[in-house]
């Protein structure tokens, strides 16, 4: 290198307003406050890096101060009434205080004396008080240029001073199109694509890409191609990562691992290839619908092969792998075994199902079920029709006489008052046909079976809707048969035990007060007590409380008491020796004051 060259990001540093790239909404409004003369005598320029900043402050004191062009734009703080401060080597009170001095000092030649502070949230809070009154009220020819990328770190009676000025990081786009001016300029021949591997790269930061370009040209000299750009940042090239994409639509799993190892032997970065594989599988996502094309930020032969590779996927496929991609994305910096993470994800994706057969698979399971509910009604229960009598002409609606009609008897008000969706409810049995109406037909002694067929042969044949009611297959189920839920038992529990009465002793129904349902296992209910005594007398009983308990639920249950005891009521059962053994295990520090003082425990 000669003596003469200077870097990229130096030479060209802009000297006019219209030089700074993507930064119009403050070039336009500085310079109309210039002509207006209207200006303030405090800025405060802030954003990301290599957005043009410090560039902004000294073409504005260049402008101000009309220096002459051939005054380079570092060379301005070796004059005079242009001076810059780097507060990040200059943050102490005594910094501000020589600021302060030489505020003093009018300027010698040109209108106004500028200050460029750079980093300024470096600055300590006692260097920015020490700055506070002159930068409320300066003198008339001082102006003070803050530049910072954490204007948050600014205290607010700073902040509440200036002129506030928010820099935007710069595009893809634009800084795709400088770098082509440059690489002109300079008689650098590069393609397309590279142009935008390096805006990508820079993030937004143009002084970034130029350190980029002044690599790349070090390293392939004026004539650069994409392959060579690749191997100069050890980045994962676009054809592997549609290889990659190509072994996913294929899932073949054995190709996808040999590209995890080929590349990993090429020396490539894991969590660079994930970030990569991210940025492609997002830029798939988009590009299935054209519309969304500006969103990609590549050139438009890629942006076409985009389109092309996305069509082969479904939109919730693409979400689904970028997920996992960028799930591994945060795993793979605590993984232990990278490799292995990333040969995982590879896996995930090659053998994700893809949503076009989870499709079909749910379109047959719901034909499945139609079918299965083909001579079911709409509600999901057979409902069907019992036979009439020979003889009994069937009444058409239209015809039935209203005064006949038979009203519906009113639901039992001991029938559960929530059944769960898709679960067979329990059915209440019909007055006269509890246990406890069974066992005093048992004693008076059983009917005989003439009897029973001809109460069975008078039965009258009444309503569809009663006779519906009568031979419903629910009703007609055992009790084994029928399903339980606990929240049905809790639910008339309270009212159960209000209205219990002979044979149930009342010392029992005292005891069920202290009482309650806490599981339900098959036809066991098990109720939880704090006492042995009332678990013992619940127990001797349980015959009894079966029998008064199926009114309100339909059904008998086997009924057992277990006994919880509290952390309070075990420690009163534990003699004073435990209890205080306990406690220094518990707490360190009694433990100490036992062991130093030998301190001891007194009845």
């Amino acid at each position: 290198m000669s003596d003469q060259y200077k870097a990229l990001t130096r030479k060209y540093r802009p000297f006019t307003f219209d030089d700074i790239v993507s930064q119009q909404h403050v070039s336009s409004t500085l310079k109309n406050a210039i002509e207006a003369n209207r200006l303030n005598h405090a800025y405060l320029f802030c954003g990301p890096r290599g957005v043009g900043k410090t560039t902004m402050a000294r073409v504005l004191a260049r402008t101000l101060n009309e220096v002459a062009s051939d005054v380079d734009g570092e060379a301005l703080n070796q004059t005079l009434n242009i001076i810059e401060v780097d507060a990040a080597s200059n943050n102490k009170v005594e910094d501000a205080h020589r600021i302060r001095e030489a505020v003093r000092i009018p300027p010698q030649t040109g209108r106004y004396k500028i200050f460029i502070i750079d980093e300024v949230h470096m600055l300590t809070k006692q260097a920015f008080n020490a700055l506070l009154k002159t930068l409320e009220e300066p003198p008339a020819y001082v102006i003070f240029i803050f530049a910072t990328t954490e204007p948050h770190k600014v205290l607010p009676t700073i902040l509440s001073r200036v002129q506030r000025f928010d820099f935007k990081p710069i595009s893809v786009p634009e800084i795709v199109e400088r770098l082509n001016t440059i690489c002109s300029n300079e008689s650098i021949t590069i393609d397309e694509e590279s142009l935008h591997m390096i805006a990508r790269k820079a993030e937004g930061a143009l002084r970034d890409a130029l350190g980029l370009l002044d690599q790349v040209v070090a390293l392939c000299g004026t004539d650069i191609h994409y392959e060579a750009l690749m191997k100069a940042f050890n980045a994962v090239s676009l054809d592997r990562l549609f290889e990659l994409t190509e072994h996913i639509r294929e899932t073949d799993s054995a190709a996808g691992i040999k590209l995890v190892s080929d590349l990993l032997q090429e020396g490539h970065d894991i969590q660079e290839f994930l970030m990569s594989l991210t940025e492609h599988l997002r830029n798939l996502l988009m590009a299935r619908d054209k519309r969304n094309m500006y969103a990609i930020e590549t050139s438009k032969e890629v942006k076409v092969k985009l389109h092309e590779a996305a069509q082969h996927f479904s939109e919730e496929d693409l979400m689904r792998m970028l997920h996992v991609v960028h799930e591994a994305q945060f795993r793979i910096r605590d993984a232990h075994q990278p490799r292995i993470l990333l040969e995982i994800t590879v896996l995930k994706l090659v053998k994700m199902t893809r949503t076009a057969g989870l499709a079909e698979l749910l379109a047959k399971i719901d034909e499945l079920k139609h079918h299965s509910s083909g001579n079911s009604d709409p509600g999901g229960g057979s409902t069907t029709r019992p036979a009439q009598t020979q003889g009994a002409p069937a009444a058409s609606p239209e015809k039935k006489n209203p005064e006949k009609q038979v009203k519906p008897e009113p639901k039992s008000e001991s029938a559960p008052a929530y059944v769960r969706p898709g679960l067979r409810p329990v059915v209440s049995r019909k007055p006269g046909k509890t246990a406890r109406a069974q066992v005093n037909a048992s004693s008076n002694g059983a009917a005989s079976p003439q009897k029973k067929g001809a109460q069975q042969s008078q039965k009258p044949v009444g309503t569809d809707e009663q006779n519906m009611v009568e031979d419903d297959p629910l009703q007609s189920q055992s009790d084994s048969d029928k399903q339980l839920y606990l929240h049905q038992v809790t639910g008339v529990w309270e009212k159960f035990v209000k209205e219990l009465g002979p044979p149930v002793p009342v010392r029992v129904k005292m005891c069920l007060d202290s009482v309650k349902p806490v599981d339900l296992k098959g036809r066991e209910l098990v109720l939880e007590s704090r006492d042995h005594f009332v678990a013992q007398l619940i127990e001797e009983n349980q015959q009894h409380l079966s029998v008064s308990l199926e009114p309100y639920i339909g059904a008998m249950l086997k009924i057992r008491c277990v006994v919880k005891i509290g952390e309070d009521q075990q420690n009163q059962a534990e003699d004073p020796y435990t209890r205080f053994r306990k406690l220094q295990e518990k707490d360190p520090r009694i433990k100490t004051i036992v062991d130093v003082f030998g301190a001891e425990l007194e009845w």
